[in-house]
């Protein structure tokens, strides 16, 4: 292929507790990654909380369970990264034209559920959070940018978390669907393409790369995610009920795996190893079905879920239109003794003798990229959109001032999508 096919979008991707910033102005609810700390390669983000006696303690914000009592602090000594983000609400005007400035055809973006509603189940929205997307949308359109809309970016209202647990309680459910169908409506001359929940697997991630979680922690993640999926399944037959031109997709953390060596056994874990963490997502929210092997993980994981006859219903009635999924790295899996681990967040198993890694554990594999893209094609048939990809690494600034990194990663993307089926692509 010599050309980019027209229906091919080139974009960039934005979330908004990461941008935002302004996270307590104009009547925002605070989420709970309000409460996360910055953090490094060696030191992790945290969150910074009070027992009921008043000891103030931190918790990894990588999967460390936070005690039931425990109260959540803001502590002004510390650096919280999406209380400013990037001041993308005040100064989105000027972002989207330098967006537009680079050809970009289509932004994803996120809606935050507690700038629209601050508690979550508010009986009236907000008026000044839905005035501020409109514009948001309205400046895109003047520049001929195709919106696409995350519902929810790991930014649950934190007044639904206090008020209900969490996911595991299906009563957030239908406060999701309610502020999803506020959405369809209010930006339906605006949006057709919409995702429900971003990187929708990340907790199972979590569950399976950690030792020694306490069953509690693995049921309730798969409790919490089986109700987001039901949650998804009837957002989307809103979604397209209010407008018939509505594309809805799932988002999916793109966890690629592949063997470390030819041994079966090493060929048979990490077949196991991708539908633990992530094939489950994108089967049940493409085919609308919990796929066979389900049973096998929660067998093997001791949990058991309470699933209704009606959610099996949603699930078979909701299924999305096309396939979204993030894709930053490779991994290596084995059952071997001895080998070199990778370090670093996301990264997990054996360390691959053939890619080069950052500081931070990450392998640089732009093949894994054309490989996953064959194999979900493959598996779903449906639309692909790479909705995050990127590397990340320190940047040298050449005397010409050039970055050489960033020509290295672009043209590892522009030979795959040349080369690929996929039908729209984005590099963040």
């Amino acid at each position: 292929m010599s050309h980019f096919p027209k229906n091919f979008y080139w974009g960039g991707t934005v979330a908004a507790n990461q941008c935002e910033g302004a996270y307590n102005e104009d009547g925002r609810g605070l989420i709970k990654k309000d409460f996360l700390t910055a953090g490094t390669h060696h030191a992790p983000r945290c969150y910074i909380y009070k027992t009921v006696d008043g000891q103030v303690k931190r918790a990894s914000g990588f999967g460390e369970v936070l005690p039931k009592d425990a109260q959540l602090i803001i502590d002004p000594n510390e650096y919280y990264p999406n209380h400013q983000g990037i001041d993308f609400y005040h100064r989105y005007k000027e972002d989207i034209a330098l967006f537009a400035e680079m050809g970009f055809k289509m932004f994803r973006m996120s809606i935050s559920w507690s700038r629209i509603f601050p508690n979550g189940d508010d009986e009236t929205p907000n008026q000044a959070g839905v005035d501020f997307y409109r514009s948001m949308f309205e400046e895109m359109k003047k520049y001929g940018i195709e919106p696409l809309v995350t519902l929810h970016h790991f930014d649950t209202p934190y007044a639904l978390e206090k008020k209900y647990g969490g996911w595991h309680n299906r009563q957030l459910i239908d406060a999701f669907v309610r502020y999803s169908e506020f959405c369809f409506n209010e930006y339906r001359e605006y949006v057709t393409y919409w995702l429900t929940f971003n990187e929708i697997n990340n907790e199972l991630m979590v569950t399976h790369l950690i030792p020694d979680l306490p069953k509690e922690v693995t049921q309730q993640a798969y409790q919490s995610l089986h109700h987001q999926f039901v949650a998804s399944a009837k957002a989307v037959q809103q979604a397209h009920i209010i407008n018939s031109d509505n594309k809805i997709g799932c988002m999916i953390c793109g966890l690629v795996s592949y063997p470390l060596t030819c041994d079966p056994k090493d060929i048979l874990y990490s077949q196991q190893r991708m539908q633990n963490v992530f094939y489950y997502s994108g089967d049940v929210m493409v085919k609308g079905k919990y796929p066979h092997y389900a049973q096998r993980i929660w067998h093997d994981l001791g949990i058991e879920l309470t699933i209704t006859a009606e959610d099996l219903d949603e699930l078979a009635a909701g299924t999305v239109d096309m396939y979204t999924y993030s894709y930053y790295m490779s991994n290596c899996d084995t059952t071997h003794e001895g080998v070199e681990k990778v370090g670093g967040n996301f990264s997990f198993g054996a360390k691959n003798p053939y890619l080069n890694y950052s500081d931070w554990g990450w392998g640089f594999d732009a093949d894994g990229l054309r490989y996953s893209l064959n194999e979900l094609y493959s598996r779903y048939g449906l639309p692909i959109i790479v909705t995050e990809n990127g590397w990340g690494q320190d940047d040298v600034v050449e005397a010409d001032g050039s970055i050489n990194d960033l020509f290295i990663s672009f043209h590892g993307v522009r030979r795959i999508f040349c080369l690929s089926f996929s039908r729209i692509f984005f590099s963040q």
